[in-house]
């Protein structure tokens, strides 16, 4: 919510009233002077008036988990069990997904509180790296490898796929490093090759690797290098 907004829906003070507290430089937001009304309050902000807090604001938080497959990457579904039903944390309602998986796909699911963080973290500009396991039906071909790394046209959304990399580590498996996130994307560039995908699993996002020691459905918080390696220098 813009700054000035979030002053004017106080019911104390009007748009004149709010032009003046913000010329003035009595409004700091998260601890810095804001005088601009289209700054960005958030719900971790803490928004000060002189000395009087007007929000506290919220601490930010980061979670890993191992998704498994049949979970869905949603806060509430009314058929199956949802990411959120996994974690037992207090008002986790107030999490969501920086990027989802597919219903079957399994591996790493990043969740937070922070939105500037998860666009951050998925957004096609940023071109993180996102690596998957991928098993298929039948052997892959070789030819995949140049044809993924050319880009591949996807027709309903009109568009050339950015480079992707592939690395058969057995006839029916491979470790694919993509960097943006189609829909159903891996299945769509294995279907190419007319090669049914049968698991996919996420390793990774960026910097931050899916850690061993979680079991399917278990999760941790990330550590403050993970949370960094998505924040700007």
């Amino acid at each position: 919510m813009r700054l000035d907004r979030f002053l004017s829906n106080l019911p104390r003070f009007n748009r004149q009233d709010v032009r003046q507290l913000l010329a003035s430089g009595r409004v700091r937001v998260d601890d810095r002077v804001r005088r601009d009304g289209h700054d960005e309050v958030r719900v971790l902000s803490r928004v000060e008036l002189d000395a009087e807090v007007l929000q506290a604001g919220k601490a930010a938080r980061y979670f890993m988990l191992h998704k498994p497959p049949g979970v869905v990457s949603a806060t509430e579904h009314p058929e199956h069990r949802t990411v959120l039903d996994l974690l037992d944390e207090p008002d986790k309602q107030e999490l969501h997904l920086a990027g989802r998986l597919d219903l079957n796909t399994s591996g790493l699911l990043l969740l937070t509180n922070d939105g500037q963080w998860s666009r951050r973290a998925t957004a096609p500009a940023g071109k993180q790296p996102k690596v998957y396991l991928v098993d298929t039906a039948d052997p892959i071909d070789p030819a995949c490898i140049e044809v993924f790394a050319r880009g591949l046209y996807f027709r309903f959304e009109d568009l050339l796929t950015r480079p992707a990399e592939l690395q058969i580590l057995a006839p029916r498996q491979a470790r694919l490093t993509l960097y943006e996130g189609r829909y159903h994307q891996v299945k769509r560039m294995f279907g190419h090759f007319q090669n049914k995908v049968v698991r996919l699993h996420r390793l990774s996002m960026g910097a931050i690797q899916l850690d061993e020691r979680l079991c399917p459905g278990q999760y941790r918080v990330l550590t403050a290098e993970e949370i960094a390696s998505f924040c700007p220098d």
